[in-house]
């Protein structure tokens, strides 16, 4: 006889038993399907239905069945029947799959929609620009870089940065200058030190420590008064020997002058960490006495610098 209405979304189907081999003292015992809770088997125990429940006969949970009493081998027997196993898989209701029935990193970037993720979702360790920085940033802040297409953080003293180790120094006292001999100019007063590299004290070096390219330069304020002196050299010494010159002459050797004022700059390569840098002056007197390097008390007439170049 044909059937009449709906056709049913599947056939009648039996409950599948498992018949379990009895352990002595033991409780626990291994199901072939997972369950919800007790109420999914139908535990039966020398042909005697038992009421599931915690403190009744026997629990269940997932694949494992615990009894409250231990069974004898040989003398008991014990099968169960499934009778709530899943025979369709449904969707769960809107809202109500929790936290708890995720498994770690379960959630894949491919189950993320482009955009989704907004500014509120992310912690403030997460460069993000949700906070304006209103002042000029510090070397240790960092960016955003691409690397060859890898996004990397950077600080900020690697972008750019200061021309530093950098150093300013002048002198306020007057330092005698012989004639004709090379004398170091003893830049005693510091007005500024980025790191800590110039000595002031005892050798009137610069030591900056730092490989790279670097600009010197120096001013320097004669005073002769006897009206004899005739030429100038300002020389700048890298380890202890001379590297570079600056030089202002009179072209008659009987030609001479009072007071000179000279200034020179020169870009210099510190190639080892060791290198250092000093200030050294030569004159020449037609009467060939000493003459004065003076002192910036009263104004800014002499001065000692140097300073790194960005990014080299």
């Amino acid at each position: 006889m044909a059937y009449l209405g709906n056709a049913p979304a599947r056939s009648f189907i039996s409950f599948e038993r498992q018949v379990f081999t009895i352990v002595n003292s033991q409780t626990a015992y291994t199901l072939s399907h997972s369950v919800n809770n007790e109420n999914d088997i139908r535990l039966v125990i020398n042909n005697i239905v038992q009421e599931p429940g915690s403190g009744k006969a026997y629990t269940a949970s997932g694949t494992t069945l615990t009894l409250s009493a231990a069974l004898t081998n040989g003398t008991d027997e014990m099968y169960c029947v499934f009778l709530g196993r899943a025979v369709a898989t449904n969707a769960p209701s809107a809202g109500s799959v929790g936290t708890s029935q995720l498994a770690s990193d379960a959630v894949t970037e491919a189950k993320i929609a482009d955009d989704a993720v907004e500014s509120e979702h992310l912690n403030d360790n997460v460069i993000s620009g949700q906070t304006e920085l209103a002042t000029a940033p510090a070397s240790t802040d960092e960016l955003l870089i691409s690397d060859a297409g890898v996004l990397k953080r950077v600080d900020v003293s690697l972008v750019g940065g200061n021309n530093t180790p950098a150093f300013l120094a002048t002198c306020e006292s007057t330092q005698t200058i012989s004639h004709n001999v090379f004398t170091k100019i003893q830049f005693a007063v510091e007005k500024f030190d980025s790191d800590g590299t110039y000595d002031n004290a005892t050798n009137y070096r610069w030591t900056p420590g730092v490989v790279g390219k670097y600009v010197i330069g120096f001013a320097g304020w004669f005073y002769d008064a006897n009206d004899a002196l005739s030429s100038v050299v300002f020389s700048i010494y890298k380890n202890g020997s001379a590297s570079t010159y600056f030089q202002s002459r009179l072209n008659s050797s009987t030609a001479q002058w009072q007071r000179f004022w000279l200034s020179g700059v020169h870009p210099i390569d510190v190639t080892s960490t060791s290198d250092y840098y000093e200030a050294y002056v030569e004159i020449n007197t037609t009467d060939g006495g000493s003459v004065d390097f003076n002192s910036s008390s009263s104004n800014f007439r002499n001065y000692f610098y140097g300073y790194k170049l960005i990014g080299a």
